[in-house]
Order: C-alpha cells, then structure tokens, then sequence
C-alpha cells in the first residue's frame, strides 16, 4: 500500500531568494525616510540661518507633515483602485525630487517647496508598502517584515543626528538633502523585479481624488496651523490652534473608520491604538531630554543617551515580534505594550525628584521604547488580517493617518501647555506634559482589549 507524501512545509523567510531583493529595498528605502525625518531636523537651524529664512522655519516643518497627511489618503485610494506598484513608484520620485530642489534651493522659500514635495513623496511611497506587504508576503511573514520597519524607523534615531550634525559642521547642509537620493534611487530600483513579479491587481473604476482627498486636504490645513501656532506666542497662537484644532477635529474623524473614536472591537481599536500608542510615546519624548537638561543638569549628549537607550529597546522588542511560535496573543501583547509605556513615562517623569538617580529614568525610558516596539509591528499586522484585499490601502492609509494626526496634536496642545505654565511652575509644567501621554497610553491598554 502506497501513500502520497505530505508537501513540504513553505519555510521560506523575508531574505529567501524569493523575498531578498524586495524586502532589501523596501527597509532601505523606510530607512531613507526615517533618516532623512532626523537629519533634517538636526540641520534646519543651520539652513535657516544660511538662507536667511527664519521666518519660514516652522513652515519648513509643518508643511511635509501636513502634505504627507494629503498623500496618505491619496496612496491609500490609490493602491485600492489600481493596486500599490504606481502611488509606489509616484512617491519615490515625488520623495527624492523633493530633497533634490531643497538640496539646491537658493532661497527658503525654494527649501519649503521642496520639503513639501518630498513630505508628499513619503506619505504616498510608506502606505503603499503596507500595501505591497499585504499583496506579496505570506501571513506568516507580516511578523517579519513589520518588525524590519519598525526597527529601519529606529536606528536612524540612532546615528542620523550625529551623521547630520557632523556633516553640517565640516562640510555643508546641502549634502544632508542631495546623499539620500544617491542611495534611495538604487534602492528602489533594486525592487523592481519582485514587484514586477508578484502583484497582479484588477483595477476597479473610482475616482482618486475624491471627497476623502477633500477631508485630507483640510485636515492637512489643520494639521500645518496646528504645527505653526505651536511655535508662535500670544493671541495669534491661540488664534491658530483653535483654528488647527477645530480642522482636525471636523475632518479627521471622517478619514478613519466608524467607531474608532468609542473603540469599536476589531478594526477600529486598531486604528484608533495607533495614534494612541504614537501620542503619548512621542508626546513623552520630546520633553524628556528637555528635563534631564534643564532641571537635572546632564549636558546634551547625556540627555540623548536616554533616547539611544529607547531605540535600543525598541528594536529587541521588534525582533521578538517579528520571531514565529509567538506564546501570546495579539491582544495580550499590545495591552503589555502600552502599560509598558505607561511604567516608562511614570518612572521617567519620577526624576524630577532630585533623590532620584537619573539613571533610574533612563532605564525606566527603556520600557517605553519596549512597549513601541512591541505594539507597532502588532498594529500593522492586524490592518492587514482585518482588511480585504480591496480594503488594504484605505485601512494603511487609515493606521498612518491615526498616528500622523495623534502625534501633531498631542505636540501642538502638549507643547503649548508647557511654555504657559513652565514660566509659573517647571515641575507642574513637566507632571502635565508626561501626564497627558501617560492617561493616553493607559486609554491604549483598554483599546488593546478590544482589537
């Protein structure tokens, strides 16, 4: 008696032959972004100062963060009617032209323009990986590959500043916008083939700039105003955040799905988690180093160690995730994620007490940078279980969405927060702006629940 011998089990990884080319230029090309996102911010006081345009600084800021929010809905509809491979291939070039006219700029003005061209480019070319995940690796792989992102977004924030830094000093800013399109040209080419390959995608008829382009665009409107007024001072910054707010506020919600305001189970937990997890992670983070400067007395590199130690963090947790056999659930994990975060802020926040040794906030800092680590790549692989083929783009574009418009309010309302009260009170100023963020990573853990 004869039998027929079971398949072989498929145990191919993201850099088996099949993968290799594509996983390679997708991580380098999300490495490039994260990368360029720090090294500019890093080298924009001495850009401004070169091209005499101050006043056009916060702009130079808002503006990419404003236009990505546009290209996210965009790349989002856009991969849903006639598949990833185009608002892919579009977003690289709008992200590399971009840095070219602002690595040649002659004026600021000219800089801005390039600067949005190329936050443009990011928000089309990051949704439309998520898609080409969706399309082209295997569930079993998503783990992986998420967590290869999470960590290409992390260790630029290990080595970018200092590159930056150093390359402004002895050379010239212009090099921090004109390097990145020497490496992300082959880079993206080096996608090519596995693309070409694998995604075969029936184009549907629809509009790409329809009423949700509309809702971006003003909230994009709101999301620039939001940015701007946080820098400004007096009535004119209240008059802009109220605007900013109330933009956000009115068409935000319309770009993500119902019940993601009330934790609606599945998807809409998801979506609304993202931008809870990136609140009050970057909420936190940004007044962190401010602190230990300020009222602790460490110098500047001391400070950033505490962020090294994060992103260090960070990764590990990404790498666990993306490892198979994994002995919990997704549930179970994003909910150890965010109160992981909330230890994190709370214990960094304790050194505001003199007897605390700061190394306690340093090493407590790390938990948060465990729990980023852990609920990111989660989050992503869950957009994907919980969206139909047809649906991947919008809900991508949804997830990035939740984060972008999370993130530029908390900083807008946290930061504002703190320069009227830091003058009056600095220890009261830090509690509310570690506070906030940490009430928003404990709603995080009752949305993990539910997804």
């Amino acid at each position: 008696m004869t039998t027929l011998a079971e398949p072989a089990a498929d145990t191919s990884g993201v850099l088996s032959p099949q993968y290799r080319a594509l996983t390679i230029g997708m991580v380098a090309l999300i490495t490039l972004v994260a990368f360029e996102s720090l090294a500019v911010a890093t080298a924009m006081p001495t850009v401004a100062q070169a091209l005499d345009g101050l006043r056009l600084y916060a702009l130079a800021f808002g503006g990419p963060l404003a236009s990505g929010v546009v290209a996210m809905v965009v790349s989002g509809t856009w991969s849903d009617l006639k598949g990833p491979t185009r608002p892919l291939w579009h977003g690289t070039a709008w992200f590399l032209g971009g840095l070219v006219i602002a690595g040649f700029a002659p004026t600021m003005e000219v800089l801005v323009v390039g600067r949005i061209i190329q936050g443009y480019g990011s928000g089309l070319l990051t949704v439309a990986l998520y898609v080409v995940v969706g399309q082209l690796y295997p569930a079993r792989l998503r783990p992986r590959i998420f967590a290869a992102f999470a960590t290409a977004w992390v260790v630029p924030s290990l080595v970018g500043p200092a590159i930056a830094g150093l390359v402004v000093e002895h050379a010239s800013w212009r090099i921090v916008f004109l390097a990145v399109p020497v490496i992300g040209i082959p880079a993206a080419l080096v996608m090519r083939p596995g693309l070409a390959r694998g995604i075969e995608h029936e184009s549907r008829p629809g509009k790409l700039w329809d009423k949700r382009a509309m809702w971006a665009v003003a909230a994009a409107v709101g999301v620039g105003l939001l940015h701007y007024g946080g820098q400004q001072h007096g009535v004119l910054q209240i008059a802009l955040l109220v605007i900013g707010l109330a933009g956000v506020i009115a068409f935000g919600p319309r770009l993500l799905p119902s019940g993601t305001f009330v934790f609606g189970r599945g998807l809409p937990s998801v979506i609304a988690l993202r931008g809870l997890v990136a609140a009050s992670g970057f909420g936190a983070e940004v007044f962190l180093p401010l602190m230990l400067t300020r009222e602790r007395g460490l110098s500047p590199a001391l400070a950033g160690l505490v962020l090294t130690v994060s992103a260090l963090s960070w990764s590990a947790a990404s790498w666990y995730r993306g490892r198979p056999n994994q002995p919990f659930s997704n549930a179970v994990f994003l909910q150890a994620g965010m109160l992981s975060i909330v230890l994190g802020i709370v214990t960094a926040a304790l050194t505001l007490n003199p007897q605390v040794p700061v190394l306690v906030g340093i090493l407590g800092w790390s938990l948060t940078g465990l729990g980023m680590g852990t609920v990111f790549p989660t989050l992503s692989v869950l957009v994907l279980e919980y969206s139909e083929r047809d649906e991947q783009g919008a809900n991508s574009s949804a997830a990035q969405l939740s984060d972008s418009l999370s993130t530029a309010t908390i900083l807008a309302i946290g930061g504002s927060l703190f320069a009227a009260m830091e003058p009056h009170s600095a220890v009261l100023a830090y509690l509310v702006a570690f506070g906030f963020p940490a009430l928003l990573a404990l709603l995080g853990v009752q949305a993990g629940r539910r997804t």
